[in-house]
């Protein structure tokens, strides 16, 4: 299951120190665009991956193509990708030893998020970390 209690989202927030936000966007209107600029602000290490803006900057940190490209340890993969490609992006998760998974709002995969939870990541779904930072009070600076 999904995590869903406050106490343990706070928690995963409180713990994560790294973030890989897949569907990074160098857009500023767009909600990928903003997120990782709070994610920043609160003293998150976050790696853009969109393999279409590889090798460009976005909020001063180096977009990469994959998961796979990312050379430190990933606390939390957030997915700012529609429904349908949660699947894949759960593999690659998988594949690099992340230990979460974020989906933003309206992005829902129950499958890929048993399959995550089985290989022993952590899942959140249908949820924003912009939000639930501010909700919970969760400081990290």
């Amino acid at each position: 299951m999904p995590l869903t209690a406050d106490a343990d989202i706070a928690h995963l927030l409180e713990q994560t120190r790294t973030i890989a936000l897949v569907g990074a966007s160098d857009r500023p209107e767009r909600a990928a665009h903003e997120v990782m600029g709070v994610l920043l602000a609160h003293g998150y290490h976050v790696i853009p991956v969109n393999p279409l803006l590889a090798g460009q900057t976005i909020h001063g940190q180096t977009v990469v193509a994959t998961l796979a490209d990312i050379t430190t340890p990933i606390d939390m993969v957030d997915v700012f990708r529609r429904s349908e490609f949660v699947s894949d992006v759960v593999n690659e998760a998988i594949a690099v030893g992340a230990k979460a998974v974020w989906t933003q709002l309206d992005v829902i995969d129950h499958k890929a998020a048993a399959r995550a939870e089985a290989a022993g990541l952590q899942v959140v779904m249908d949820r924003c970390p912009k939000i639930e930072l501010r909700r919970l009070g969760v400081k990290r600076k």
